[in-house]
Formats: structure tokens, C-alpha cells, sequence
């Protein structure tokens, strides 16, 4: 007896969890929200505005002036009157050769002018004694021709005594070696009582000046010629501006302070690379920019009128590699649309062909945005829509 009750309490037990459990899927399905609408997309309604396009390029720097001292007579240095690394004026003396030799060289050179212009003398008392009594026949033509080209010679000689005195003025004066320019000297190449020759090949110190540095950049030829075109097609406008604007980024990607202009492009390709050398004039009052520093040069290159700009991530790449974007058109409904890319602007592209005023393209929600799907769109970064609340369960 027993045993058959516990055997009717069990069975009992199982037909009431079997309808607990009914009842409480019974309410879960009923709980159940409904359907939810057409997916949420951001979108950027394109406009045409204008845009001032520019192009990076590697480059150096160098100096505006550069200048390297070299000795233009033979000797031996005294004394180095300069300190290293120091700025000078230029006509500052930064070295002192030996002078001796060239003094003594001097002062020959002037005893020999004042023998000529001493010999001079009775070359033309006799010239013009002879040229009155030629005339009266008491001396013979012959004698009077000598005696003028006696005069002649004489005169020869002193004229070359004088050029010889002059020239040995000029080597007693460059045994002083000055600064040809001013600016900032570097490392002297040799110390006191070092031998220099006239016209060495190596330099004694170079002095460079830092005021104004040039910065020489290189562009590809296929790149420059796609500029021209662009100008001359209308696709691109000058800023208007005589010369075009330079901006610079230092070798840590630091912005250099001021603004210099592009002055010259060379006039031949490089046969090795391809490319021309562009080359821009920078202030440099605080010597920032030093020789042969690694810097990135930001060209103006002109202005785009009615220039298309995309978020780049609202742009992918079909198989074939073209550009694409999804656009949401007519009924809301989302279009695929090939595009053309001409370049990057900060963090946009700029798209040549493939859209129009007033086209919205989709920047956000791209992967709930399938071809042909209707969606909402909504402005790009505006506020998401507030989710709408569930009812709640009615309390048993």
C-alpha cells in the first residue's frame, strides 16, 4: 500500500511541473516584441565645395649662401683667428699665412718700379732734345727714331714694374684669409702651422648662411604633367597667389612654423628616376632649419571649385577594384554606384566621377545596407533613435 502511494505522489509531482512549464512558455511567447522597421543608416549628402588641393614630397634642405674658404697663396698658417662654429662678417680675417716671403717679394717689386721710372727720365729728356733738332736736320731721323723707341721701352718698363708691384700687393694681402660671406663657419680643416698651397682642393672651413634655407623636393614628371592638364582643362584654378605656397613637416612630423614659396623648377627630367626638382625658399630667423635636414614639403598645387568629397569609409573596392559606395535613392532603397578617385584629402577622397549634388552616400551602417533593401537614413553623427520600450508583463 505503501509503496503504491508514493508511486501516485510521484506521478502527481510530474503533471504539475509538466504544466508550470507550459504555462511559463506560454507567457515567454507572448512577451515577444514585434518586427522591427527598416534598418538605421548614417548618411553624408554630398555638396560641391571648395577645396585648396595640395601634394607631399620628400626633400633636404640647404643653404640660401654657402661659401668655402680656401687659401689663394702658399704658406704656412700662424694663427687661426676665428672661433668654430661662431658667425662672421664677411671681409673678417679668419686666417694669418706667413707673411714674410710676400713682403720681401713687395718691396722688390717696388725698387724695380722706381729703377724703370728712374730709367724713364733720360729716355724722354733725350727723346725731346732730338725731336727739336731733327727738325733743322742737326741730327740724322735715325738717331731720333732710336731715341723714341728708347723712350717707348721705357715706359713699357715702368708700366710692367708697376703691374708687378701690384700683383705682389695683392699675394702680401691674401696671405690674410677672409670670410667671402657672412653666415656661421664650421670646423676649421687645419690648425697653426699647417702648409696650405695656393687654390687647395680641400677647403680650410665652409661658411654657410642659415637666415634663409632652400628646400629642394622631387615630383614625378607624370605627376606634374597631370597637374598642367588639370589647370589648362579648368579642372583646377591657381590660388591666385604670384608664387605658391610651401609648408613644411620636420623630420619628427612636427609643422615648421612658417610658410615659405616654390621659386624655381628644374627644366630637365632625371633620366635615373623620372622626377624634376622643385626647389622653395623658407625664412629661417631662429635656425630651425639646418643643411641637410629630411623634411616632407606640402605643395599648393590649386584650387577645386566644385570639388565631390567622400568619407573614406564610406568607400570599399568592388572584385574588379573599382571604387564603391552605397547610395540610398528613390523609395529609400540602397544603390550600389561605381566611383572614381582622383586622390585623398585629410581623411576624405576626392571623387572625379560617379556622384552628383545631393547624393547620399552611406558612411555608417554600410553592413546592414544591402543592394536593393530599403532602410532610414539618418544625417551622419546625429544622435541614434531611442529603442522603444517593451510592455511589461502583466503580473500574475
Amino acid at each position: 500500500m505503501q509503496a503504491r502511494s508514493r508511486t501516485r505522489l510521484i506521478a502527481a509531482a510530474g503533471l504539475l511541473a509538466a504544466a508550470l512549464t507550459a504555462t511559463g512558455c506560454g507567457k515567454k511567447s507572448n512577451g515577444t516584441p514585434p518586427p522591427s522597421g527598416p534598418p538605421e543608416v548614417g548618411v553624408v549628402t554630398v555638396q560641391p565645395q571648395r577645396v585648396e588641393l595640395t601634394t607631399e614630397l620628400p626633400g633636404r634642405t640647404s643653404p640660401h649662401l654657402i661659401a668655402e674658404v680656401r687659401p689663394q697663396v702658399s704658406g704656412i698658417i700662424q694663427k687661426r683667428l676665428f672661433t668654430e662654429g661662431s658667425d662672421v662678417k664677411a671681409g673678417q680675417v679668419l686666417y694669418q699665412i706667413d707673411p714674410a716671403t710676400y713682403q720681401a717679394a713687395h718691396a722688390g717689386a717696388r725698387a724695380a718700379l722706381a729703377r724703370a721710372e728712374a730709367n724713364l727720365i733720360p729716355a724722354r729728356l733725350k727723346e725731346e732734345r732730338l725731336r727739336d733738332l731733327v727738325k733743322i736736320k742737326a741730327v740724322s731721323q735715325q738717331d731720333y727714331d732710336d731715341a723714341s723707341a728708347a723712350l717707348k721701352q721705357a715706359e713699357a718698363d715702368v708700366a710692367a714694374a708697376r703691374a708687378a708691384v701690384e700683383t705682389a700687393r695683392i699675394n702680401l694681402a691674401y696671405t690674410r684669409v677672409t670670410a667671402p660671406i657672412s653666415g656661421r663657419i664650421g670646423r676649421s680643416a687645419v690648425t697653426d702651422g699647417a702648409l696650405v698651397t695656393a687654390n687647395q682642393s680641400a677647403a680650410l672651413a665652409t661658411i654657410q648662411q642659415l637666415g634663409t634655407m632652400y628646400v629642394d623636393v622631387t615630383q614625378s614628371s607624370a605627376e606634374l604633367l597631370k597637374l598642367r592638364r588639370n589647370l589648362a582643362s579648368g579642372l583646377l584654378k591657381n590660388s591666385g597667389a604670384a608664387q605658391a605656397r610651401v609648408k613644411l613637416l620636420l623630420e619628427d612630423g612636427t609643422p615648421y612654423p612658417l610658410t615659405g614659396t616654390l621659386k624655381f623648377s628644374e627644366v630637365t627630367v632625371d633620366q635615373s628616376t623620372g622626377s624634376i626638382t622643385l626647389r622653395a625658399v623658407f625664412p629661417n630667423p631662429r635656425q630651425i632649419l639646418l643643411p641637410g635636414m629630411f623634411v616632407r614639403a606640402i605643395v599648393e598645387e590649386g584650387v577645386s571649385e566644385q570639388a565631390i568629397l567622400v568619407p573614406q569609409r564610406g568607400v570599399s573596392r568592388n572584385p574588379k577594384g573599382e571604387a564603391t559606395v552605397l547610395v540610398v535613392g528613390a523609395d529609400e532603397k540602397v544603390e550600389p554606384r561605381v566611383i572614381t578617385v582622383a586622390r585623398t584629402v585629410g581623411e576624405n577622397w576626392l571623387v572625379s566621377h560617379g556622384l552628383k549634388a545631393g547624393d547620399r552616400v552611406i558612411v555608417e551602417g554600410i553592413q546592414r545596407a544591402k543592394p536593393g533593401t530599403t532602410v532610414r537614413a539618418v544625417p551622419f553623427g546625429a544622435a541614434p533613435a531611442a529603442a522603444p520600450q517593451q510592455p511589461a508583463a502583466a503580473a500574475r
